[in-house]
């Protein structure tokens, strides 16, 4: 009998939440110029139900969402490694004093790219931020090559 091993894509927990993609793992709360994540105990799917509830603004406003890792297809991923990842946790600093309880962290590139030191760096990242700090808008800009 043949082995097959199926390797698991790993998690963008930067993802904008689509309908059939994407599970939400945390809510935005905190104030606008210092937003924070309260992460779910565990992640729900994202469903056109739960877009509807946020509108008026866009579900990346208020839900983190992770999705499969789009690799290539991502500006932010080197052909290896996530960039964003390696800038969140480089040049962000700490908000969490524990490392926070986070639904998804086994599956997290993220976590599996950086360990700890991005996951206490992770409740202050917004997808959809409206009202970034100058830092917020250097580390979420990738890199021109």
């Amino acid at each position: 009998m043949e082995n097959t091993t199926v390797e698991k894509i790993p998690l963008c927990p930067s993802a904008r939440p689509t309908v059939d993609r994407s599970v939400v793992f945390g809510v935005v709360n905190g104030t606008a110029d210092r937003p924070r994540v309260v992460y779910l105990k565990h992640a729900q799917t994202v469903t056109e139900e739960l877009v509807a509830k946020v509108h008026p603004v866009t579900p990346a406003e208020v839900l983190r969402a992770a999705s499969p890792c789009e690799t290539k297809a991502c500006q932010h991923f080197d052909g290896t490694n996530c960039r964003l990842a390696t800038r969140v946790s480089a040049q962000l600093p700490a908000v969490a004093e524990q490392l926070p309880p986070c639904a998804i962290r086994r599956d997290c590139r993220w976590w599996q790219q950086e360990g700890s030191a991005v996951c206490f760096r992770c409740p202050q990242v917004i997808t959809d931020n409206s009202n970034p700090s100058t830092l917020m808008k250097e580390v979420s800009t990738p890199a021109v090559s």
